[in-house]
């Protein structure tokens, strides 16, 4: 479906008819009245420290923002639920989940996007790809959330779009939504299904530039990663004039890995801080999102969604069976491709030169889990569950250690 840009009166009336439903608490469909806030243990709020502010060591040179958003046009938006709720039999639960969304272009634009997409392991889920891969173009926003709530994201996207544009030239109100997931179901009842539309409408509403929240947001908010608690992060990578001054930026929804894996700067960080480990197998996910402005068209973006589990490796996974790990890439340039009233002029990046971007995505997809990492904070959830956030200070030893960061403050 072709939609026209996003005015705040749309985005107005849709918010006030999700609340309505939501205070009318009319139906089985309709969202339950919010619980009381949960306590301390399970905020688990967003921390401002990241990575590099501990000094760890990362290949390449980062946008100023460190975050996917360094490639202009793209803005992300959350809606985090964190409470303690009553469960379908009545009985006390914690919700601990939420909704990510990415436009590669922004709200405010209805013009398609060059889009790739690879699967690594295919234990998961990421709707609308079969269309990506047939017509190479991604429309829309990318969403991220729970693996049971991709039937509801993946209608109230559509919702949100019907409601909000106009009907494609045929007459038709056409869309396949690209909706992702991880399984949050050791900290969150997934199964209570406590994502609603009026948290898709607020991931889509507050979507914008400038820095993304990392950690235990959005869809990421109930995620466990190498046993530690993980969730959404991202980081970039600008190249030099000399190989085209492009950017690369990658958000990550982490899930996924072993503690006994978990690798940073080299260093078997998860060998050395055996603490807290919660699994005797893997059965997460990982969802890896790239964007960039370099003119790559999608067979050349499927490549570079080929290079993300290289940076994956890095932090130490080897994607086992009950990984779903799954990658999308996408290119803001080449505007207006998708218009159908003309002959579209693209330009195309030689494949000779695409080493730096293979390099810079590897890179950027490291950076991201390890920030997703160092934003986890200790969050109890479903059935007195508690996932320790992954200790910065011990990390830091033993990157010292290894030698990997210079004695003293970093």
């Amino acid at each position: 479906m072709r939609r026209r840009p996003l005015g705040a009166a749309a985005i107005a009336v849709i918010l006030t008819a999700a609340s309505a439903v939501a205070a009318a608490g009319s139906g089985p469909s309709s969202p339950a009245a919010p619980a009381p806030a949960a306590g301390p243990a399970a905020r688990a709020p967003a921390k401002s420290v990241r990575a590099r502010d501990l000094g760890i060591p990362f290949d390449g040179t980062p946008g100023p923002l460190n975050a996917i958003t360094d490639v202009a046009g793209i803005e992300v938006g959350h809606s985090t639920i964190i409470r303690d709720d009553k469960g379908r039999d009545g009985a006390k639960t914690a919700v601990r989940t939420g909704v990510t969304a990415i436009y590669p272009r922004g709200a405010a634009s209805d013009d398609l996007v060059f889009a790739g997409w690879a699967p690594l392991n295919g234990n998961g889920e990421l709707t609308g790809t079969t269309w990506v891969k047939e017509s190479g173009f991604l429309e829309g926003p990318v969403m991220f959330t729970n693996t049971h709530s991709v039937g509801v994201v993946h209608d109230a996207v559509i919702e949100w779009r019907v409601r909000s544009g106009k009907a494609d030239a045929s007459g038709y109100y056409w869309s396949l939504p690209v909706v992702g997931e991880t399984w949050d179901g050791w900290l969150n009842d997934t199964n209570g299904f406590h994502v609603k539309r009026e948290n898709v409408f607020e991931a889509l509403s507050t979507a914008a530039g400038g820095a993304v929240k990392e950690g235990s947001v959005g869809g990421g908010t109930g995620n466990v990663c190498y046993e530690f608690k993980g969730g959404i992060g991202t980081s970039s990578r600008r190249l030099p004039a000399a190989a085209g001054g492009y950017t690369v930026g990658v958000i990550v929804q982490c899930n996924c890995g072993l503690r006994p894996q978990l690798t940073i700067a080299g260093v078997p960080v998860g060998r050395e801080i055996t603490g807290g480990a919660i699994r005797q197998d893997e059965y997460g996910s990982i969802l890896i999102l790239i964007g960039t402005d370099a003119p790559l068209l999608p067979h050349q973006l499927e490549r570079l969604a080929r290079r993300a589990p290289m940076g994956l490796a890095r932090t130490g996974s080897v994607s086992m069976n009950g990984s779903g790990d799954l990658i999308l890439a996408f290119s803001t340039a080449n505007p207006h491709a998708a218009a159908p009233e003309w002959v579209a002029s693209l330009k195309m990046l030689p494949n000779d030169r695409m080493n730096r971007l293979f390099e810079a995505t590897v890179h950027a997809t490291e950076e991201a889990i390890v920030n997703a990492l160092v934003a986890g904070e200790t969050m109890s959830g479903i059935d007195n569950r508690t996932v320790l956030g992954m200790p910065e200070g011990r990390v830091v030893e033993i990157l010292r250690k290894y030698n990997r960061i210079p004695a003293g403050p970093p």
